[in-house]
């Protein structure tokens, strides 16, 4: 199982490696072709943008861009600490995310 199938939006994230190693962010975006997540205030860059019937300002623009899924890392929101998520089937055939070091189930 690929590493995109239990990391989903709203998710909180820590990144493990790049420029913005140790940040901690809630996933805005997944991008399942490209194997990619859009991180809040992670990977941001700076966007000259020229005034325009819509934006009548300009100026510069701050825009979150994608990050490599193998660059991040979930956190479980019950107990705070780094780990990766599993999954179970539940009564009913359900099947649930879980944290792997405090066995609660995250969905």
């Amino acid at each position: 199982m690929s590493k995109m199938a239990n990391i989903k939006r709203n998710d909180t994230v820590l990144v493990i490696a790049g420029k913005d190693k140790g940040k901690k962010g809630k996933v805005l975006r997944v991008i399942k072709d490209k194997n990619k997540l859009v991180v809040e205030s992670v990977n941001v860059y700076k966007k000259h943008q020229k005034p325009t019937p819509a934006n009548q300002e300009g100026g510069i623009v701050e825009k979150s861009m994608p990050i490599d899924v193998s660059n991040v890392q979930p956190v479980c929101p019950k107990c705070s600490e780094k780990t990766s998520f599993r999954r179970k089937e539940v009564e009913g055939g359900k099947r649930v995310r879980y944290c792997n070091k405090c066995s609660q189930t995250v969905d």
